[in-house]
């Protein structure tokens, strides 16, 4: 309990990634304090061709708050618009932790 790393080397076993997962491990790097591994595994996660839902904005954005890095924060914005998440509650509440 508590092993990011043994966590990642779990997820990377995975044979079949879905948004789920990669939410687990996003979310996992988010809370543990390793905002910029996370911001790399959310554009990975895209690279491999899943979408974000979300859940998946609340912890990224969460990890852009938490580095203090609006410029990053500011390109996930974007993607949230792009996505069509700017309506969800839970995610307009984390934007405005962001910018706040």
């Amino acid at each position: 309990c508590g092993s990011i790393e043994h966590a990642y080397q779990v997820f990377n076993k995975i044979p079949k990634r879905n948004v789920v997962s990669w939410n687990v491990i996003i979310a996992g790097y988010t809370q543990h304090g390793y905002g910029n591994e996370a911001l790399k595994l959310f554009w990975r996660m895209q690279q491999e061709s899943t979408k974000p839902d979300n859940v998946t904005f609340v912890n990224i954005l969460k990890a852009c708050t938490n580095l203090a890095s609006l410029e990053q924060g500011k390109k996930i914005h974007a993607c949230v618009i792009s996505s069509g998440f700017e309506s969800d509650a839970f995610v307009g509440c984390t934007l405005v932790d962001m910018y706040a």
